[in-house]
């Protein structure tokens, strides 16, 4: 098995929570895509990043199941574990800050893939959801404080590659910030938190806290 490193990405105030992605320094290493792609089953988490180049910041995305030319979460993790100022991904190049406690990445929002964004009446109904049946990509949400921009999320790939709910879901909030126009703070999955705004350009850009898995 090749050597990899476990970040947790858009955690929680107190540094709780966040979801784990895994990164393969040496990307290089694994020229076949069956490669990658067994090494991402092997680790099983939501996406596992291949880095192919570190100091262009090339990377190559990866699930359980499927190559993605973009992810939010994934590029979020690896720029801070880089140090990154830009990350080339197979939709384009990715802009990033580092500001304090907080890592940024700017992107288009049709670079995301496409989910269902299903609103509901509270937080406790998107909190009362069981997994849905395979087959749809469901971003289910609901304001806490609509005034203030926070809302609860919860997300189910619907893949049926063992990823039953992601915890923290970068592609969904752009694409849902995209869809109000609008900054939002997003609590996800057991207490993830992820920040988002509409940029003049009409990017989006997204943020939160990573801190090492161990």
């Amino acid at each position: 098995m090749i050597d990899y490193e476990v970040v947790r990405v858009f955690c929680g105030p107190d540094g709780d929570f966040g979801n784990e992605l895994g990164v393969v320094r040496a990307g290089r290493e694994l020229t076949r895509d069956a490669e990658r792609l067994a090494v991402a089953r092997t680790l099983g988490l939501s996406e596992t990043v291949f880095v192919d180049d570190e100091s262009n910041g090339v990377i190559d995305i990866w699930t359980p199941s499927i190559r993605l030319p973009f992810a939010g979460h994934p590029c979020v993790g690896v720029a801070w574990l880089l140090r990154a100022t830009h990350l080339t991904t197979a939709a384009g190049r990715v802009d990033i800050r580092h500001d304090g406690e907080f890592t940024w990445i700017a992107a288009q929002s049709d670079w995301a893939p496409a989910r269902t964004l299903r609103r509901f009446d509270s937080p406790t109904a998107v909190d009362a959801l069981e997994i849905p049946p395979i087959g749809e990509w469901i971003y289910a949400w609901a304001w806490q404080d609509e005034h203030a921009g926070h809302l609860r999320a919860r997300a189910f790939p619907g893949r049926g590659d063992g990823i039953d709910e992601d915890e923290a879901t970068g592609a969904a909030a752009i694409l849902l910030t995209a869809t109000l126009n609008r900054p939002l703070l997003i609590t996800q999955g057991r207490g993830s938190q992820i920040m988002t705004t509409p940029l003049p350009d009409g990017r989006i850009e997204i943020g939160g806290r990573v801190h090492p898995a161990n």
